[in-house]
């Protein structure tokens, strides 16, 4: 009889899986392709076509009667899969979580050359059966859904703290889960500091459409009118546009080809790349596709578009951000670098496995990561995206939401848009190696999300999971 021991099972995430290296990237891909198959094929009950996505090393070990038997008597039992999500990666091993009807199981495996399941693996997945702190008052209808939805996210072995904002119906509510720290019973709050991650480039892109709007620059300039004479003369640079730098579609890859070098921090990868080893980058660079074409996520671009940015103002990319976005909306705790005073309300934060980690710093790739914050000011942030008394702000947020290309997915400046039933909702995502954010905002309903996590844990199927549910 076999053991469970052979399977799991993986979700598409609809997450950019952002600031993560171009091989997990990758990797990341080819899973979620996999992912679909095998999930389709346990809804539909197809051994056949399951043993068929293993690895002939696996196939050494088990033949397909033996692979069926361990369906029938393990798996099918448990009933129908109601969800399933990502929960980690480490050193090439994938791990979800799946939610039957009877049962919840994590599903872990690699994948060999020929991107076949390698050492898939059932086991059991223990939630958390503790009580989980926290500051929402089960009042109110909202406060109840909101509890309903977070507590099983919270009881992932993995969760430590989120902290959650909402604007509905012109009201703003605030809650808090779990801990700032492992070990310390301390509640995060809405003033809590939290990696924003990838939110970051949203920032980036408002300050290009601020300058955009102030005639310093154009959508349509070519990049090297921006770039030092040794990079110009470069003729694939000399084919990207200011707007492709904005929206995805320039052809850079996800990170400079010389990003791995020797001075690389694994736990704080962005720390030691200087502006001197991405131009380097950039002098002999070749696209992957051509500029305007092919949507493919990158911090690459956004970090470039920062640096360009600097360049035109004589500015740093953090006192850009403060004198054109965070003062004037005296969003006061929206930094790249933290003092001592607001150090003492940032989060401890937590990669995989809830082990700590560290903090991501950054340097020349700033742009497309860098800054800290909090859900009282990202809801700031929100609603200012959604209506703002600032008439330059207005402007400039009001042109980072114009669509720049309309294929899937449709993104503007920076921001992604989401469109279903007849709603359209601007939503980005974050992740750093201890940490993971979201935000959303619907500019017609005038509502609005913000969820701060300090762990590795994945929110963003979770985020998207509940949007509507919350803000409808």
């Amino acid at each position: 009889m076999m053991k469970l021991t052979y399977f799991k099972a993986l979700i598409l995430l609809l997450s950019l899986v952002p600031l993560v290296t171009v091989a997990q990237d990758n990797q990341q891909k080819k899973c979620d392709s996999l992912f679909h198959l095998v999930k389709k094929y346990i809804d539909e009950k197809n051994v056949n076509l399951i043993y068929s996505l293993t690895s002939k090393e696996f196939k050494a070990t088990a033949t397909e009667n033996d692979l069926q038997a361990f369906f029938e008597k393990q798996i099918y039992p448990l009933g129908q899969i109601r969800s399933a999500s990502f929960f980690s990666s480490q050193d090439n091993l994938y791990k979800y979580m799946l939610v039957f009807e009877k049962n919840s199981l994590a599903f872990s495996f690699s994948i060999d050359q020929d991107n076949k399941l390698v050492n898939p693996l059932f086991s059991p997945f223990v939630l958390v059966t503790g009580p989980v702190l926290s500051s929402n008052p089960l009042k109110s209808k909202l406060d109840k859904k909101v509890d309903s939805m977070v507590m099983p996210f919270m009881k992932r072995p993995d969760a430590v703290g989120l902290s959650i904002g909402i604007i509905k119906e012109g009201k703003t509510y605030t809650y808090g889960y779990g801990t700032t720290q492992k070990e310390k019973e301390q509640l995060p709050d809405a003033n809590t500091i939290f990696e924003i991650g990838s939110i970051t480039k949203t920032f980036t892109s408002a300050v290009l459409a601020y300058y955009v709007n102030k005639g310093k620059i154009s959508l349509t300039d070519p990049i090297t009118k921006y770039l030092p004479d040794s990079l110009a003369i470069n003729p694939e640079l000399q084919k990207i546009s200011i707007v492709n730098l904005s929206n995805h579609t320039s052809g850079l890859p996800r990170l400079p080809g010389n990003f791995f070098n020797k001075n690389t921090d694994d736990l704080n990868p962005y720390k030691n790349y200087t502006p001197q080893l991405f131009f380097a980058s950039l002098k002999n660079c070749k696209l992957d596709a051509v500029p305007g074409t092919v949507y493919a996520y990158s911090n690459t671009a956004p970090g470039l578009l920062a640096l360009i940015l600097e360049r035109i103002s004589g500015k740093t990319y953090e006192t850009l951000v403060k004198e054109i976005i965070t003062g004037p909306l005296k969003m006061k705790s929206t930094f790249q670098e933290l003092t001592p005073e607001l150090s003492k309300r940032f989060v401890k934060v937590y990669g995989v496995n809830a082990v700590e980690t560290k903090a991501w710093d950054f340097d020349a790739l700033a742009g497309c990561g860098a800054l800290k914050s909090t859900v009282n000011d990202l809801l700031t942030y929100a609603k200012n995206n959604m209506e703002s008394g600032d008439p330059d702000l207005s402007a400039a947020f009001n042109l980072s939401h114009k669509v720049t290309f309309s294929k899937q997915p449709a993104i503007g400046l920076g921001w992604h848009l989401l469109q279903e039933r007849g709603e359209v909702y601007y939503w980005h995502n974050g992740g750093t190696g201890g940490s993971r954010s979201f935000l959303a905002f619907n500019i017609k309903k005038k509502t609005a999300i913000v969820l701060l996590a300090n762990s590795a844990d994945e929110i963003t199927a979770f985020a998207f999971e509940i949007l509507p549910k919350l803000l409808n």
